[in-house]
């Protein structure tokens, strides 16, 4: 396993390994690695001649009071972990190298018509920041496919997207959320949870399963427009009742993420983020009708 800290370097490789014929699979993390990063790495493994998993913990898609100096950073634990899965190459660029004029008043790549909802109400600076960061990362390692999680399902869309908007030769490709056994969704940010709030935390899961359950029971209820939004707030009082802030919970159409479904509807989403004391939580389900 190599590792490469120059995004020229990284650059030069990707470069001549796809005129070598080479097929390249890209996952993008910002570290501290859990199982479902590895599931990605190992997707990325199976699927290419090169796999390359970055760490990077991006400035940019922070807020003022958000996170970034106490987001976990394990830099040799994961290196570790990606040498083990015989990952070919460990991106870990310093901030200059993403952001040589700074990262104040830096060129921006924007996702208009996907950031104006779900975590952008909250957090309107998020999609801005990944869209860029993940832009000048794709530009950088140039890969045949990239690889993402699908429990920042919001995120999944805007990369399609922007890749889309702006002609990038790469095949982005979602991957199945990963879940720990009580059925929470793996994350970074589920270190900052104590054992209890963890329990607590998974009941975050049951509730979205429920009202998929309530949807695939009966998706002629879908005709009334007034049942999504029932469910909607049954949801948000269970939520709240086992000690959740809820940011959103939302019923959505998966293509589009605007609130056009019904009967007729093939692919939902029921997306939620809420904050169990200070962390935030975010997850979804996928219904296929």
């Amino acid at each position: 396993m190599k590792i490469i800290a120059s995004a020229q370097e990284m650059q030069e490789f990707s470069i001549a390994s796809k005129q070598a014929g080479k097929t390249i699979a890209f996952v993008p993390t910002m570290g501290n690695l859990h199982e479902g990063h590895i599931s990605l790495a190992k997707q990325a493994k199976e699927t290419a001649d090169i796999a390359v998993v970055s760490i990077y913990v991006n400035p940019a898609q922070f807020g003022p009071n958000e996170d970034f100096d106490t987001y976990p950073r394990t830099p040799d634990a994961d290196i570790k972990k990606l040498q083990s899965l015989g990952i070919d190459i460990v991106f870990l660029p310093a901030k200059p190298e993403l952001y040589p004029f700074g990262n104040e008043e830096y060129t921006q790549v924007i996702c208009p018509r996907l950031d104006t909802m779900l975590c952008s109400i909250s957090r309107p600076h998020f999609f801005t920041g990944v869209a860029t960061v993940v832009t000048k990362l794709l530009n950088i390692v140039q890969p045949t496919k990239a690889i993402f999680g699908e429990k920042d399902f919001q995120q999944l869309l805007v990369i399609k997207r922007v890749c889309k908007e702006l002609f990038m030769p790469v095949e982005i490709i979602g991957h199945p959320i990963v879940r720990e056994s009580s059925g929470l969704a793996m994350s970074s940010r589920n270190n900052y949870l104590t054992d209890d709030e963890k329990c607590t935390a998974a009941n975050l899961f049951k509730v979205l399963t429920q009202a998929k359950q309530d949807i695939e029971a009966k998706p002629a209820k879908l005709s009334d427009a007034n049942y999504p939004s029932s469910l909607e707030e049954h949801a948000r009082i269970a939520l709240v009742e086992h000690g959740f802030k809820v940011d959103y919970f939302e019923i959505l159409n998966a293509e589009t993420l605007t609130k056009d479904i019904n009967d007729s509807s093939r692919s939902l989403v029921i997306a939620a983020a809420c904050y169990l004391n200070k962390t935030r939580l975010i997850d979804n389900v996928y219904i296929e009708l």
